[in-house]
């Protein structure tokens, strides 16, 4: 089953941290392999985003996710509901002393033909995602 995460620590206050992430819309701002998100409905818990991501050749692919838990400046975990892989993700929070250190751990499960022809690409692509928070915590630090 591919997987990856990865922690950063943000020197920023864990609310703003939190609030930023928590606006799926921010995505392009930090996640180079998202064309476009905007949020379809609902705020928080069951909000759901229409997202699109860059594909092979670099073609558009669907990758909605709805969001399955939201504890303010603690977790925000979601599921995609859209796309030929379907991962699951999770960011935590946490306050410290040289700021915020953010979280995140992404899953998904790639059975039968897709494992095969598939199953590198997923993990490279995840692994890929949790590096992201390396370009988060730059744009939230400048």
């Amino acid at each position: 089953m591919p997987s990856a995460q990865h922690s950063v620590t943000v020197s920023r206050p864990v609310g703003e941290v939190f609030a930023f992430v928590a606006d799926g819309e921010n995505a392009r701002r930090w996640r180079p392999g998202v064309l476009d998100v905007v949020r379809q409905s609902g705020e928080g818990l069951g909000a759901i985003y229409r997202q699109g991501v860059k594909g092979p050749g670099g073609r558009r692919i669907a990758a909605d996710y709805e969001i399955t838990a939201f504890e303010p400046d603690r977790r925000i975990a979601f599921r995609a509901i859209a796309g030929p892989v379907r991962p699951t993700g999770e960011y935590r929070f946490a306050q410290g002393a040289e700021g915020t250190t953010v979280s995140l751990a992404l899953e998904a499960t790639v059975t039968g033909w897709k494992r095969i022809v598939m199953g590198r690409a997923v993990q490279s692509t995840m692994e890929s995602e949790v590096r992201n928070l390396e370009s988060l915590r730059q744009i939230l630090e400048s």
